[in-house]
């Protein structure tokens, strides 16, 4: 089946939140989940690293700093990062928040 969703929201369900942010999973797929982070203001994600997984995060709202292994980089409206498998990926909010969407398998687990 296929669908059509809204990057400002995929729908889905909430699957973590807390002071930093709130995370919306969708997992309409089979193989793919897409998850969606509206990170608050000068606050990061916690952080993580996947073997065997590659990501994609797109950035819409806001902007910030990507954290990946030990190289940073500013994120702004419009751009997409490739995340390889195995790099450790955090993202650092600027004074704005930013709001990112990102596609990965939905085979393994968080």
């Amino acid at each position: 089946m296929s669908a059509l969703i809204k990057i400002n929201d995929i729908g889905g369900n909430i699957t973590k939140e807390d002071d930093r942010y709130i995370v919306k999973d969708n997992n309409l797929l089979k193989n793919l989940v897409v998850s969606s982070t509206d990170l608050k203001p000068m606050k990061s994600t916690s952080g993580h690293k996947h073997k065997g997984q590659e990501e994609v995060y797109f950035f819409i709202k806001g902007s910030g700093r990507m954290e990946l292994d030990k190289q940073e980089i500013d994120v702004n409206i419009g751009d997409a990062v490739l995340i390889e498998d195995g790099v450790f990926h955090r993202v650092h909010a600027g004074a704005e928040g930013c709001y990112f969407v990102c596609v990965f398998d939905g085979k393994r687990s968080h």
